[in-house]
């Protein structure tokens, strides 16, 4: 793999073997694995349970470091402390500090980053109108729902403006509409610059958000490429007709299947049920019916700009 001043991830060759007391070989969990993730890119880490996907975030994140290979995040070493700064991370399970508010909760992140008094308030002003959290900042993060509290610990995974985001099941717990919110932010971060990195087994998300993919198994790398690359098949083709009367129904298959030599399969077209669900609660929201959970989003905090407004 050649090095490109625009992948934020480059690994090459990437071997993580752990090792029982007396240091011998017991598991290899990471095989010989290669790829990058670009600068502004949305990029799907996919596999089984037990497939190395936790393995090699926590070597991204510095947490481990690789037996074999070379791994570059943000152009250094992960385990640099300068690499570390410029990055946000959501784990699977967030844990936060229960008698916190969501107040107190980024104010604390924010004095990890060493951020200014003023700068952490105006972030959290921010970030709690952005995931739809301003009108329970003042209560204790141990009430919150599990979506509430995942929407929480994505405002701190992006408290220090960073470069490189890593999402471990962003969606988990959300209902449907939160989780189209977030995948709506996780877009729109992407477009202002930010390089997401998403690990995730809700396969229709990842489609719905990212650019490119791998999925790994034992592992190592058994596909990687673009969505639609990897999803589309060639051979076959689908057209679609507005509502037509019967009798002429009748005529435009008569024709296909002489064409074709075979009968035409028809089908109506269906929404699919996460934009059935969306659609009903916008209804609702839109009759006045007001809720004591999150509220929706408002777009992306002003001080998560791009690379090039830095």
């Amino acid at each position: 793999m050649s090095s490109d001043s625009q992948a934020v991830i480059e690994a090459q060759a990437v071997t993580k073997v752990f090792r029982d007391f007396w240091r011998r070989p017991k598991v290899r969990a990471v095989d010989g694995v290669s790829f990058e993730v670009r600068r502004g890119e949305v990029f799907g880490l996919l596999g089984p349970n037990g497939s190395g996907k936790s393995t090699t975030l926590k070597m991204i994140l510095g947490l481990l470091h690789p037996t074999h290979g070379q791994l570059m995040v943000l152009g250094q070493s992960p385990r640099e402390v300068q690499t570390k700064a410029r990055l946000g991370y959501l784990p699977e399970e967030s844990y936060l500090y229960p008698y916190l508010t969501p107040d107190e909760t980024l104010d604390f992140y924010g004095r990890l980053f060493g951020l200014s008094a003023p700068e952490r308030k105006q972030r959290t002003v921010q970030l709690l109108e952005m995931l739809g959290l301003q009108h329970a900042r003042r209560r204790t993060v141990g009430e919150f729902s599990k979506g509430m509290a995942r929407r929480i610990g994505l405002a701190q995974a992006l408290i220090n403006d960073p470069d490189l985001i890593v999402l471990d099941e962003p969606t988990s717990g959300l209902d449907p509409l939160g989780c189209r919110q977030v995948k709506d932010l996780i877009v729109a971060l992407a477009r202002r610059g930010k390089t997401i990195l998403v690990s995730s087994h809700q396969l229709a998300d990842v489609e719905d958000v990212c650019e490119r993919i791998a999925i790994l198994y034992n592992g190592r790398i058994q596909a990687m490429g673009s969505i639609p690359s990897l999803l589309e098949d060639m051979h076959q083709c689908r057209v679609t007709f507005p509502d037509l009367p019967a009798e002429k129904m009748q005529r435009l298959l008569a024709a296909l299947r002489g064409v074709l030599g075979t009968e035409p399969g028809v089908e109506h077209p269906r929404r699919d049920l996460e934009q059935f669900f969306l659609d009903v609660v916008e209804q609702a929201q839109r009759g006045g019916d007001e809720s004591s959970g999150a509220a929706p989003t408002q777009g992306v905090a002003d001080y998560l700009k791009s690379e090039s407004a830095k």
